[in-house]
């Protein structure tokens, strides 16, 4: 049986039935898993990874033909640029699939314990979710990602990743089928529903009693299909309108470096800034450089009118820009009256993401990482930082914007949950 097998069907029903017997697979999988060792769980990974680094010619092959599509169908600059693959990329996958196996096994980790005037003997422990399906678009590492991370966590994983990226999928796939072949753990742990036919996401969002969680990682269609139609709970990765706040106490160069890179570095990313407010008590000396920054990164601006009053080349921002998830390289820039305004800012339009202060005056820091309800907070620092990678998780099957079971980077730990193990010695409850 192969980790990535087309689905062939001349009707619904017929994919229905695939569909379901990849997650029987999944199922039967997931007990294996769930007591495999340690050791055998990071010889997989190790091995997948020295796959991928070996396949890199074939990975880029495959990876060209998802491109030459994209690019023929007229896709967005930011889209090729999260669809491609190179070099170094297959080595950053292949490097976080080293790392998640040099993570430590959450699986039996003891998270508290105590005993009872009775003498019971209480453990609340780690255990794997189950079977995962992750529900993808555009990008072909998170194959990779996902795979890793739910083997690591003791899950099978059951991937549809996005009609453009299925050449590159399926390649990625097959290293990673040959780590578990090496290791000696079943194929069927991870699985690519590897079919371009839309009908697949809801033939998955059916499957209630085989499947335990879903992680939608996309756009907001995707995301708002999935919170309708499953019938399993969801972890979801929302919009990413992150923001960047310049207090009246910003230095003046971290403000500059900070905002060039939390918008430029990649503006195709979840963790990229959309939206720059810049307090009115900041000085405009200071504020026209940050500008002057972006505009000669190739950024296009849309600001209010106090903003644009510095800079003629800043468009005018609608009410919508404020609520826009660009991906691109556009920054809507706004003025407000100080921190309160900020918070209430990223309040209203915010998408509970990521979000960054530029201020050297601690108690303003303490009081917007108090007041602010996203996943991620930072001070001083790029909210290109949001990421699992970036946090030492070795890599993240997507940024959680709920706030139920996991939020921010959903790492190995956050791919597990626990239970209670109860030890006497002759108890009876009177």
């Amino acid at each position: 049986m192969s980790i990535a097998h087309d689905l062939h069907h001349d009707a619904p029903h017929d994919l229905t039935e695939e569909v379901r017997a990849i997650a029987v697979r999944a199922k039967a999988a997931s007990a294996v898993l769930a007591q495999a060792p340690t050791a055998a769980k990071d010889h997989a990974l190790i091995a997948a990874a020295a796959e991928l680094r070996r396949r890199a010619d074939d990975l880029l092959a495959a990876n060209a033909l998802d491109v030459t599509v994209a690019e023929a169908a007229g896709m967005a600059p930011a889209f090729i640029d999260r669809l491609t693959l190179t070099p170094a990329r297959i080595d950053a996958m292949a490097a976080g699939l080293n790392a998640i196996a040099a993570f430590p096994d959450p699986v039996g980790a003891t998270l508290a314990e105590w005993t009872r005037p009775n003498g019971l003997r209480i453990q609340r422990v780690r255990v794997p979710l189950g079977v995962v399906a992750v529900i993808f678009e555009s990008r072909p590492n998170v194959t990779a990602d996902a795979g890793a991370l739910c083997l690591k966590a003791g899950n099978a994983a059951i991937l549809r990743g996005g009609s453009d990226s299925l050449n590159s999928a399926k390649a990625i796939a097959a290293a990673l089928h040959a780590g578990l072949a090496e290791a000696g753990l079943p194929e069927d742990a991870i699985q690519l529903v590897a079919t371009r036919d839309r009908a697949a996401v809801g033939a998955l969002l059916a499957l209630d009693d085989l499947i335990d969680v879903v992680v939608p990682r996309g756009g907001k269609s995707l995301i708002a299909r999935v919170a309708e139609e499953s019938r399993i709970p969801v972890l979801k990765h929302l919009d990413g309108i992150c923001h960047v706040y310049l207090d009246r106490d910003a230095d003046p160069e971290i403000a500059r470096t900070v905002t060039l890179n939390a918008k430029m570095r990649r503006v195709g990313i979840c963790g990229a800034a959309e939206t720059l407010l810049v307090d009115t008590a900041l000085s405009d000396d200071v504020v026209r450089p940050v500008l002057d920054d972006l505009i000669a990164a190739g950024c296009e601006l849309r600001g209010d009118a106090a903003i644009r009053a510095l800079d003629a080349r800043i468009r005018p921002a609608t009410e919508e820009d404020w609520a826009t998830e660009y991906l691109a390289p556009i920054l809507s820039v706004r003025r407000v009256d100080g921190v309160e305004a900020a918070i209430a800012h990223i309040g209203r339009y915010g998408s509970h993401h990521t979000e960054c202060i530029v201020t050297e005056n601690e108690a303003a820091a303490e009081h917007f990482f108090a007041a602010v309800d996203s996943a991620i907070l930072l001070l001083n620092a790029s909210t290109q930082f949001a990421d699992g990678g970036e946090f030492g998780m070795g890599a993240e099957i997507g940024i959680s914007t709920g706030k139920l079971h996991a939020r921010g980077p959903v790492g190995v730990n956050e791919l597990t949950t626990y239970k209670y193990q109860v030890r006497g010695t002759g108890q009876v409850r009177p």
